[in-house]
């Protein structure tokens, strides 16, 4: 009897299985196919910004490929509004309105062709839906009271203009009147309580108080080189203008106003000439309209300027305007001269010094602190360099802080220090190590430096909030200068866990963790471990731990929530991140610093990511994701009880056959743990062998809860092969220095045989792929392997004792670095040991490679030289091996124009349909394609 109740039982049991078996394959089977037309049509969050007061969130949803909408939110109701092909939105202060761009069509652009579309503008009362459109329109702003809407409107404006016939007697009636049309910029001002508009004329530019509505706008006159600057103060509602300065054949730049106060800092710049001139720093004080000229030639040093792009910065309390000058030779040497051409006589036709003004050669010198390619890429930006200067209001005392010296000077809201970087001395060293600095303590009130570091290899130095300490971190560890004592003290010395990259592989020093800010009073600072945070006090007092992640194998780090917090307390509940590296997964967590518990406030199998809060606190926005869920936006109060999703950005993934990831864990050769990512076909059972296409990088496992960004470019498409019926493997690499493309053998390997011996990879249909480093990475393991079908590779280095003295060409720089100090990890130079350059090169071992290989280049590459493909095609073309070389005319290191990342991506897909499920190769396979000129 109870033999046949176990046997129904099981008879059940199976029943059910298959049911849910059937169900699950059914309900999979209901689904649409993933196309690369599909792809185009997901969106993406971008310009997401929330109301001050939280109740209202807009942002831009745009696709990989068309007509972008602008989506606006409440967070209190349901309510909800679409502007399509809008963008950029802002809301007003008081969030009753908000006004966005309204881009061209896309198909619209295309079929204008050459005649450029300008924007329109939409304007939406957030609560009664009312919209207000307008055409032609460059740039608009709320008032801070949220009383008015400025904008510039571009207006067609007829003028008549007249013409004389060509006719050597020019006479009365030769002449003709023509019609032109001429665009004329209008200031527009709408009252947003009556929609009612006051229009300026031929205005350029305007710049809005942060604090009131002032208003100053720079309108054009008859006169083509006059300007003129006027003042608007909207409080009384009264459009009555006023004039502050004029000028002809200058210009007025670089607005700035303080956070309070309404101070209002610009530049005047000069009129056009030969000689360089100085332009002006003028202050206006917005409430009583003083107008006064605070620097000028008159006032500073002597062969210095203040260039017209300069950047100006309020300090925090007021006192202090921080802006760029330049010595005049700099400025002269930067400029660019356009030489007048006259016709010339015989005897200057054979002169030698005529001949050679139009001579073009670039002298490379041995000793040169930049090589010549990175003065190239630099020549745009040192034009526009200025050196850091200080402007003191109170006693109109202007102090030098930067210079040619010392170029760089950073500094926070403490008025009395910032910290100066002067990377001139270690330039030349750039070629071939890295990135060395000279560290300097400012005085901000009297310029003067002291030097704390000298050839600083390392990231950021931390100034304290009240300038009272520095805090760096140099050779695994960290360290404090006392700015009153300038004393150092080393603050992990006598701790036994690691604080600098335990997962380093690379032959340069690992780096540290960084900081999570400081607390109040600068008496102690926020340091990260791998795992943990650490809260070590500025008086030596002993550093407390005060999360437990080593032990659980999770990292935890602040959220830093308020953009304008400069520090903490001890006794307030900080939001932070945790990270699993068992589960791949994050969730937040309430810490309190000086308690033990950390409250946890989310979970599952998902990653969460804070994005913004509104000002008032009241609200934060976040994102949750997995494999099969789009970030969209969440809503929730501070304390996080009560979260509500505010976005369905995508609603048709569920129309389509997605995919699940799961975690796969092997060994490589040589014993060490790994993990991956297995991706495979929604419903998949197991009941069959797949395809697999191999993607990697460094480390990817981290992958396993995260959305794929839905986009056509170089990268392949997860959930698009998985609904094409093929497994996707995301490995993760351990490098050893000295044999990068073996560690990546030794790693990979195994992986595979792993996906094998589940029962899940087809041994005959295995696709190994990577792009730039995991592209040399794909070229030199199937000189070691014949475990791959075929291999597609990107941008791959294949030979590198030619590449290790080449160009970046992007950068400028030369490549040595690279493979001294950094990512591809040989360690020595080639002098001091040539064997390991030779042995990581795939061109020396290509005559051992039996697997098909697709290499894909863009011959405009700034980050690998193109001809490391061409060196790899070559060889195997010799050797009569397969291989097939995709060259992208004028594309960079990653593939920008749509086209060709489209065709690259069907390419790919064909290639990967041919090799590893045997279909019918396209004539490109089989036959290449004749070059043809478009």
């Amino acid at each position: 009897m109870r033999s046949k109740m176990r046997n129904k039982r099981f008879l059940l049991l199976f029943i059910l299985i298959f049911s849910l078996i059937f169900i699950n394959n059914s309900f999979a089977k209901g689904k649409r196919v993933l196309s690369f037309t599909d792809i185009m049509k997901f969106k993406e969050i971008k310009n997401l910004t929330i109301s001050e007061d939280g109740l209202w969130v807009a942002l831009n949803a745009d696709p990989d490929r068309g007509n972008g909408e602008v989506h606006i939110y409440s967070t209190s109701k349901d309510t909800r509004y679409i502007i399509k092909r809008g963008s950029k939105p802002v809301i007003s202060k008081d969030g009753k309105w908000t006004v966005m761009a309204i881009k061209p069509g896309k198909t619209e652009k295309i079929n204008a062709k050459k005649k450029k579309l300008k924007p329109g503008m939409a304007l939406l009362n957030n609560k009664t839906g009312e919209k207000i459109t307008k055409k032609n329109i460059t740039k608009f702003s709320f008032t801070p009271d949220s009383r008015f809407l400025i904008y510039l409107e571009n207006k067609k404006k007829i003028e008549e203009k007249t013409k004389v016939k060509d006719d050597p007697e020019k006479t009365s009636q030769n002449k003709k009147k023509e019609e032109k049309d001429k665009i004329n910029t209008n200031l527009v001002v709408m009252d947003l309580a009556d929609k009612k508009e006051k229009i300026y004329e031929r205005v350029s530019g305007f710049s809005i108080d942060k604090e009131n509505p002032f208003l100053v706008f720079i309108q054009g006159t008859e006169n083509k080189d006059k300007k003129i600057l006027n003042f608007l103060d909207l409080r009384q509602n009264i459009f009555n203008e006023k004039k502050l300065l004029e000028t002809a054949g200058g210009d007025f730049l670089k607005f700035s106003w303080s956070k309070t106060e309404s101070m209002l800092a610009f530049i005047l710049t000069p009129g056009k000439g030969k000689e360089i001139i100085t332009s002006s720093l003028y202050i206006l004080n917005g409430k009583n309209l003083k107008l006064e000229k605070a620097l000028g030639e008159e006032n500073i040093s002597p062969g210095w300027i203040i260039p017209g792009e300069s950047k100006i910065t309020w300090s925090e309390d007021n006192k202090r305007i921080f802006s760029g000058f330049k010595p005049k030779k700099e400025a002269e040497f930067y400029r660019l001269k356009k030489e007048k051409t006259e016709k010339i006589t015989d005897e200057q036709y054979f002169n030698p010094e005529n001949i050679l003004k139009k001579s073009g050669v670039d002298v490379w010198h041995w000793n040169d602190p930049l090589i010549n390619p990175q003065q190239k890429v630099m020549w745009k930006k040192n034009k526009k360099r200025a050196y850091l200067w200080v402007f003191h209001l109170n006693s109109k005392k202007l102090v030098p802080l930067a210079g040619p010296d010392m170029e760089t000077l950073l500094f926070n809201k403490n008025p009395d220090y910032g910290i100066g970087m002067a990377s001139k001395p270690w330039l030349k060293k750039l070629t071939w190590d890295g990135s060395y600095k000279d560290v300097f303590l400012v005085n901000l009130k009297n310029g003067k430096r002291k030097k704390i570091l000298e050839e600083y290899d390392g990231w950021k130095v931390h100034l304290s909030p009240s300038g009272k300490y520095i805090v760096y971190y140099k050779e695994k560890d960290w360290f404090i200068y006392n700015i009153k004592k300038g004393t150092i003290t080393n603050l992990t010395t006598d701790i036994k866990t690691p604080f600098y990259d335990e997962d380093n592989d690379y032959p340069s020093p690992p780096s540290g963790y960084g900081t999570g800010g400081w607390l109040k009073n600068d008496s102690g600072i926020f340091i990260y471990d791998k795992y943990d945070i650490w809260i070590f006090s500025v008086n030596n007092k002993k550093p407390s731990r005060i999360t437990m992640g080593r032990e659980k194998n999770t990292t935890y780090r602040i959220i830093h929530t308020d953009p304008e917090k400069t520090f903490y307390n001890t006794r307030e509940s900080i939001l932070i991140s945790a990270y699993s590296h068992d589960s791949k997964n994050t969730h937040f967590s309430f810490l309190t610093p000086g308690k033990p518990e950390i409250k946890k406030i989310s979970g599952g199998n998902n990653v969460f990511r804070f994005k913004v809060r509104s000002k008032n606190g009241k609200k934060l926005l976040y994102t949750r994701e997995n494999f099969n869920e789009f970030p969209d936006l969440w809503i929730t109060n501070p304390e996080f009880t009560s979260q509500k999703k505010l976005t369905n950005i995508n609603p048709q993934i569920s129309d389509f056959k997605w995919g699940r990831s799961e975690l796969v864990k092997w060994q490589s050769a040589d014993g060490i743990p790994l993990h991956g990512v297995l991706i495979t076909p929604e419903g998949y059972n197991r009941d069959k062998k797949l395809p697999v296409l191999v993607y990697y990088y460094r480390f990817f496992s981290q992958r396993l809860n995260r959305f794929n960004q839905m986009k056509i470019n170089h990268r392949p498409n997860f959930p698009f092969y998985a609904s094409n019926d093929y497994a996707v493997f995301l490995p993760d690499i351990r490098f050893e220095i000295g044999r990068p493309g073996f560690s990546a053998t030794k790693c990979l390997v195994p992986g595979i045989q792993k996906l094998i011996d589940m029962g899940i990879a087809d041994p005959k249909a295995i696709c190994l792929h990577g792009h730039s480093w995991s592209g040399y990475q794909t070229a030199h393991v199937i000189t070691q392997t014949n475990i791959f079908t075929c291999a597609i590779a990107g941008a791959p280095v294949s030979n590198m004792t030619s590449a290790y003295s080449g160009i970046r060409w992007k950068s400028g720089m030369a490549r040595q670095f690279q493979y001294e100090k950094s990512q591809s990890r040989i360690g020595v130079s080639m002098w001091e040991n040539l064997t390991p350059y030779i042995e990581n090169s795939p061109v020396f071992f290509a005559d051992r490679i039996n697997t098909p290989l697709l290499i894909q280049f863009g011959d405009k590459d700034g980050a690998v030289p193109w001809y490391q493909g061409i060196e790899l095609y070559l060889a195997l073309r010799r050797l009569g091996k397969e291989c097939i070389f995709l060259q992208y005319r004028g594309e960079p290191h990653h593939l920008q124009q749509y086209p060709n990342k489209l065709d690259y991506s069907i390419k790919f897909k064909e290639y990967l349909d041919h090799y590893l499920k045997g279909k019918e190769a396209p004539e490109w396979i089989r036959k290449g394609v004749q070059y043809r000129k478009k």
